[in-house]
């Protein structure tokens, strides 16, 4: 227990150090008016121009949007050909079949909308080549754009042109996610993740049988899988299996690299709206929502499961169910409570088995998507809840709401109304189908409240761009591939065009003189204002649905 505290405290430590500086590199990074990369790497990105014939022009936001759509499109194809193709494929030393086309479907929607949800096992079912030019492509390629989206939408708030995306898109792999990520392979090859080309390797056991080892370009999948909150596992135990997580410094490093970019957005927003406390004020908030659903997750973790602790007459061990021993109950818990809020997925213990309450708090994280939220994704729908508080404040005062001077009137207002029922429409009427179809429930591994659970918490997670899981849930049916897809791609792109709207539309209205009467949105009041509009607004929308899965069977134990 005491190692967990000191693990988590200099892991806030770290991350509140790291976060301001790396987001005003961010903000540097895609600011079009300065010089700082003229003689490194821009001239590298100028040949990616003239070679793909990118024109640095400035689009509106409809065409910033059209870019992103297309450009996501495309690649989805081409990965989804890649996956039934692998048998032909080069570098398949283990002689792997094509994936079947649902299967292959939903891999492909979901690495390229930054989800990551696996129906299948990385080592049984993946190629090296499509796990490389298939799958890590993908994991550069989709926080790439939501990134993207994100600094569009930051310069549509803030007045300025809303750039290019195919610019963004560069510049987001070669400044950002490309040197972090080569940097941190060798790291995580150096602490013992496999990284060759090599097929599978037989070992000889005590008892004279023979076991198959799967190994691969392991070191540096892990790299970009966590920097992009990515999360999809090599391996069909992802973080929990050795190769992919070795030892207790690349657990933590994992955790390190799944906050970087999330907590470190909102002071580039402050810096490039040019109001600064305005960001912290948002980081604040987020991280008091993640300490509180960090300490109920601790606590529920280490008091166990209370019929199992009768029959031991005390508990002396917490729950260790699904857990591995090596990482133990404080590090499964925390890294569950980090990815879940990052919106990256990768998961060190199988949340199946959390108890009730800690798989409660995992699940809020991605109902809400505010708790810091993934790379741009999530940022963007922090930033939805941040203008509703404004609306709902003005409304008790009277006042037409104002937002970074514009005024927020009802076309803003409508979209972000629309955007805000997208999430549970999704997770609430799919869940209803996978609940009256036998499809869908003959899939649940646990009956009672639990399964309903393991479904919503498939369709959440999809909806989230999370793509963790429920694990107990046999998901690798057509059923469970094509609709989970629906929601992935629904669940991605729905918001993140719909808040770039409101970004283009506030762009065009006129600033407003700041009064004595203006609401500022850089104080403490604002931020407790904040995480009342996110309880009262997100989460109470799914209060019913939380009480038939997680506190009924936290009830009934």
């Amino acid at each position: 227990m005491i190692y967990t505290i000191l693990t988590i405290i200099i892991a806030l430590f770290i991350i509140v150090i790291v976060a301001k500086p790396f987001g005003h590199y961010l903000a540097i990074v895609f600011d079009y008016e300065t010089v700082s990369f003229k003689k490194t790497i821009y001239p590298v990105e100028r040949i990616i121009y003239r070679l793909s014939g990118i024109k640095q022009n400035t689009q509106t936001w409809k065409q910033y949007a059209l870019a992103f759509i297309l450009t996501n499109g495309f690649m989805m194809i081409l990965i989804y050909l890649i996956f039934r193709l692998q048998d032909i494929l080069p570098f398949n030393p283990n002689n792997l079949k094509a994936l079947e086309p649902t299967l292959a479907y939903h891999t492909a929607v979901s690495f390229i909308t930054n989800t990551n949800q696996q129906h299948y096992s990385g080592e049984n079912n993946l190629s090296y080549f499509s796990q490389m030019a298939g799958v890590i492509f993908a994991m550069f390629a989709a926080p790439a754009s939501a990134l993207s989206i994100s600094f569009a939408f930051m310069r549509g708030l803030s007045g300025k042109a809303f750039g290019n995306f195919f610019v963004d898109f560069v510049r987001a792999i070669t400044r950002v996610l490309l040197p972090i990520a080569f940097i941190m392979g060798f790291v995580f090859v150096f602490l013992g993740a496999p990284e060759t080309l090599g097929p599978s390797v037989i070992a000889h056991t005590i008892e004279g049988a023979k076991q198959e080892i799967a190994r691969g370009p392991i070191g540096a999948f892990l790299s970009i899988k966590e920097l992009g909150n990515n999360g999809g596992g090599f391996f069909g135990a992802n973080s929990a299996h050795p190769f992919e997580n070795p030892n207790g410094i690349s657990n933590f490093i994992q955790i390190i690299l799944m906050f970087l970019l999330p907590t470190s957005l909102p002071f580039t927003y402050g810096k490039i709206i040019g109001k600064k406390k305005q960001g912290k004020t948002l980081f604040i908030a987020m991280l008091m929502m993640f300490l509180i659903i960090l300490g109920i997750t601790l606590v529920s973790e280490y008091q166990g499961n209370p019929d199992i602790n009768s029959l031991l007459s005390q508990n002396t061990h917490g729950s260790m169910e699904g857990k591995e021993v090596r990482i133990g109950i404080g590090q499964s818990a925390f890294y569950s409570v980090v990815t879940s809020a990052t919106e990256t997925g990768a998961v060190n213990n199988m949340h199946d088995t959390l108890t009730p309450i800690g798989g409660m708090m995992v699940l809020c994280n991605l109902l809400l998507n505010t708790v810091f939220g993934g790379v741009g994704a999530g940022f963007i729908n922090i930033m939805m809840y941040a203008i509703i508080a404004v609306f709902l404040s003005g409304l008790m005062v009277g006042r037409t709401p104002e937002f970074l001077g514009k005024k927020i009137e009802g076309k803003e207002m409508k979209l972000i109304a629309v955007t805000l029922l997208m999430q549970p429409f999704l997770i609430l009427v799919f869940s209803a189908i996978a609940l009256w179809f036998p499809m869908g429930y003959h899939s649940i591994s646990n009956e009672g409240y639990h399964g309903i659970s393991q479904i919503i918490y498939e369709y959440t997670s999809a909806a989230a761009n999370n793509g963790s899981g429920f694990e107990g849930l046999k998901d690798q049916t057509p059923f469970w591939n094509i609709t989970t897809s629906i929601v992935m791609y629904l669940g991605r792109y729905f918001s993140l065009i719909t808040m770039l709207a409101v970004a283009g539309s506030l762009s065009t209205k006129k600033l407003v003189p700041e009064s004595s009467g203006t609401f500022q949105t850089d104080t403490a009041i604002f931020g407790m204002i904040l995480l009342g509009t996110i309880f009262i607004v997100g989460a109470l929308t799914f209060f019913p649905t939380l009480v038939l899965g997680p506190v009924a069977e936290y009830l009934t134990l």
